[in-house]
């Protein structure tokens, strides 16, 4: 199996404790070689100040190639870029480029003076910068398409507005993918789509998670996970399931993949090395 390129999302931290998890995080999964690193926004832009202090330290402090996650929740067209011009200022040419999930319980509103969709703001980035842009992608289909077919249509608009590369939701099935991947293809997107992994740390709560973003849950896995809790073997399924995932993924030609890692690294670190991913740098020390 050839080795595959991989990437890894964190979150900002919120506190002191979740800076060092984070940073751990980083000590652990930088020696892999990660084609680039992401740092996320939360739910109605809640973390954009901490994602913009992360993503300031880690390429100060790193080698590494870091992605500033940029939303339209919150903020006017100017406000949000000026954000970009800064990161670019600063020597992070990476933008994750996305409209944001509004707060829990609210529809997504453009705020006023500010972007209405993703599409407006790859444009806009496109035209003000010269960022690498990568953007959301959805196997499953995003809960507010109508069908898959709509699902697809957007995503080109995005990569024509001036997209470089989409990375997908997470999905648990290699079938998905590729099917998504191959309508994209016919429907004229030859861009890169980099499959989104998702270590499962916790079965109930990634579950749950996905069901509220579109996510399909295969029965033979919910059955499976059921089982291996009661046998008190939740860890080694979820390590054989994503491992497997990946490698089939990689062998129908997938050569990037990217990892979520929710700031916790062993789980991805593990998947990693039965993939052939070991370390080969070491981390740049703090200056």
């Amino acid at each position: 199996m050839t080795r595959p390129n991989v990437s890894f999302e964190f979150f900002p931290p919120k506190s002191v404790e979740a800076s060092f998890r984070l940073w751990d995080t980083i000590q652990t999964l930088a020696p892999l070689d990660p084609t680039f690193v992401s740092v996320t926004y939360g739910a109605g832009g809640t973390t954009r100040e901490l994602t913009h202090e992360a993503v300031t330290a880690l390429h100060k402090a790193t080698d590494l190639r870091v992605a500033a996650h940029l939303t339209c929740v919150d903020a006017t067209r100017e406000e949000t870029l000026a954000i970009a011009r800064d990161y670019i200022k600063s020597g992070v040419t990476d933008i994750v480029a996305l409209r944001g999930d509004a707060p829990k319980g609210q529809d997504f509103k453009a705020t006023e003076n500010g972007f209405a969709s993703s599409i407006e703001l790859i444009e806009a980035l496109k035209t003000e910068t010269d960022a690498t842009i990568r953007v959301g992608a959805y196997p499953d289909s995003h809960p507010e398409a109508g069908s898959m077919e709509a699902n697809i249509a957007y995503l080109k608009r995005k990569f024509d507005a001036g997209a470089d590369a989409a990375i997908t939701q997470f999905f648990f099935e290699a079938d998905t993918f590729f099917r998504f991947r191959d309508a994209c293809v016919k429907a004229g997107i030859d861009k890169p789509i980099l499959p989104g992994i998702f270590p499962i740390e916790d079965w109930t709560r990634a579950s749950n998670f996905a069901k509220r973003c579109g996510t399909v849950v295969p029965a033979w896995l919910d059955e499976a996970f059921a089982t291996a809790i009661r046998d008190d073997r939740h860890d080694l399924l979820a390590q054989s399931v994503v491992t497997e995932l990946c490698s089939d993924l990689v062998d129908g030609g997938v050569d990037h993949l990217h990892f979520y890692t929710l700031n916790r690294p062993e789980l991805t670190r593990d998947i990693c090395a039965a993939l052939g991913v070991t370390p080969k740098v070491a981390l740049a020390q703090v200056a």
